[in-house]
């Protein structure tokens, strides 16, 4: 497979998931006003701004925003190189594919980072500049039901069983890929793992030859 294709790959997520967040915020209204089912109360649309990382995390303001979108981008050089080094280096289609999802999902966020401030007017009140201040768009909600753990289960019982994040196509895609690659380590990592188990080439060992003599 030549390793442009895994680039395509990537630009397949990206074009997927702009697409999917252009029509959200087109045809949607943000919030339950606006929510739409998909699987009953289980799996629902859901539009809603992300203005940091995963799971609404936030860098401090006002240049926190800035700093992590700078990390973004330098992530996102390193890994459109990586995949190249990997094809370079003959490694498992497989595993460049994930890595593909991986960045995929990255540049979708980026895109958001970088522009959405200005094309969706979505920065947050009081940012420096709309430019790199612009929130995620998400919209896959996966709606457990309220209530608590049962007691009876380790580590959780008795707590509230907390909300799932709402994620995005880009999330999915670097989600899937981290997953794949966690579940196939064996196989995407077997030519590096023979070569770490192997055993050395017999060498003398050193007391030996420091103790031989000649007769």
């Amino acid at each position: 497979m030549k390793y442009w294709k895994y680039y395509l790959l990537a630009l397949l997520v990206i074009v997927i998931d702009q697409l999917s967040k252009w029509a959200v915020h087109t045809y949607m209204e943000p919030g339950m006003a606006g929510e739409i089912s998909l699987l009953g109360d289980w799996g629902k649309l859901h539009y809603t701004l992300n203005p940091g990382m995963a799971f609404g995390v936030e860098l401090p303001p006002p240049y926190g925003k800035i700093l992590l979108t700078s990390f973004r981008l330098v992530a996102m050089v390193g890994i459109s190189y990586y995949i190249y080094k990997l094809w370079q280096r003959r490694a498992i289609p497989g595993y460049i594919a994930c890595v593909a999802l991986i960045l995929g999902g990255a540049v979708g966020n980026l895109i958001d980072s970088i522009f959405y401030g200005v094309l969706y007017d979505n920065a947050p009140f009081g940012v420096p500049t709309p430019w790199f201040h612009g929130q995620v768009i998400d919209m896959l909600f996966v709606d457990f039901p309220d209530g608590f753990f049962p007691i009876s289960w380790p580590l959780v019982g008795g707590k509230i069983i907390p909300d799932f994040p709402i994620f995005n196509i880009a999330d999915s895609c670097i989600f899937i890929g981290v997953v794949l690659i966690l579940f196939n380590q064996n196989k995407f990592f077997a030519e590096e793992n023979a070569v770490a188990e192997a055993p050395r080439a017999t060498e003398v060992p050193r007391h030996d030859a420091e103790t031989s003599e000649v007769v």
